[in-house]
């Protein structure tokens, strides 16, 4: 039995998919036995035929409609059975050792839930591209260590969520917590599920052994483009709402909207100021509409103590942030 799936969801991936596969079956001897699951979203650049030509061991998932990065992992996680899920961009090539060091950290605590790998510049693999994902008190999600020398982040730590790009899941929590959740489509969805597993008391973390060069934006184009802008600040209100209890979010509105005022600034000085503002409103309609309302975290008492470390790191993380860490 394969005690890991990766999954990788593919979207007209015709310059990356093939190197990624190839990676991926390239890993070292000793590594824990793995199957690798394509989910296509209706590509139309022969990337998938051309990945059951060169790689036939890998099982493909058609899918008949671009649904999003997150139905597409749902659809790849809920066709396996394996204990562990490691989630992979197409735009990634993985270093020998990358599965074997992912599946070594996250055994070492049954609390763990997700561990995020060391994510490099693919044209500048010097530099950090991913160190795990951190979040603070003004809303923001930010990748940790992102444009500087990869050789200060050689240390395993607990991060706030792990990238999506590239990370290992404990199946068993999945199941308790549920998957990604589908009204994201992209984007901040691996924060999101980051949240809802700290919030019942598991960890992420970080693992410096667990290389892998990334692209990055592939399959949008850009870093900031319309599309990602609308999508992301759609999906930053919705994480907001989804995860903190009502008190929390009157707590930090200060802070929030601060956050989501700079943000604007910074949209408006790339020419998107209008399309961000468009993304908060679509994020805030999703929020009072019924699916979302039954989306929202149920607030527990047992949980208190989860919360109160959760607002300690905004804190913490906003201090880090200002500091450049």
């Amino acid at each position: 039995m394969n005690k890991i799936t990766v999954v990788i969801p593919n979207y007209n991936g015709i310059n990356f998919l093939a190197p990624c596969l190839e990676s991926l079956y390239a890993q070292e001897k000793g590594t824990p036995p793995f199957e690798v699951v394509v989910v296509d979203n209706a590509s139309g650049d022969g990337s998938v035929e051309q990945a059951e030509q060169f790689f036939p061991d890998t099982r493909i998932i058609r899918l008949d409609t671009n649904t999003g990065f997150c139905h597409a992992v749902n659809v790849g996680i809920q066709a396996s059975n394996s204990p562990y899920i490691i989630l992979l961009n197409n735009d990634t090539r993985v270093r020998p050792g990358f599965v074997k060091a992912l599946y070594e950290a996250i055994r070492r605590n049954s609390e763990i839930f997700s561990v995020s790998a060391k994510m490099l510049m693919w044209d500048k693999p010097e530099l950090i591209d991913d160190a795990g994902d951190r979040y603070h008190v003004l809303g923001w999600a930010y990748a940790r260590g992102k444009g500087k020398p990869a050789m200060r982040y050689g240390k395993r730590k607990q991060i706030f969520s792990a990238c999506g790009g590239a990370a290992i899941y404990r199946r068993s929590i999945l199941e308790e917590i549920g998957l990604f959740d589908e009204m994201h489509f992209a984007y901040l969805e691996d924060l999101d599920l980051g949240y809802r597993a700290r919030i019942h008391g598991y960890r992420n973390l970080y693992e410096p052994r667990a290389e892998v060069l990334h692209y990055g934006s592939a399959s949008t184009g850009s870093r900031y483009n319309p599309r990602k802008t609308e999508l992301s600040s759609a999906n930053n209100v919705y994480v907001i709402y989804k995860n903190m209890p009502c008190l929390q979010m009157i707590w930090n509105l200060p802070f929030l909207l601060c956050g989501f005022f700079v943000k604007w600034l910074f949209f408006c000085r790339k020419h998107m100021g209008r399309i961000y503002l468009n993304g908060l409103v679509a994020g805030i309609k999703r929020c009072l509409s019924r699916e979302g309302r039954s989306h929202k975290v149920a607030f527990s008492l047992k949980d208190l103590r989860h919360y109160l470390a959760i607002q300690w790191q905004l804190y913490v993380n906003l201090i880090r942030f200002l500091a450049g860490e």
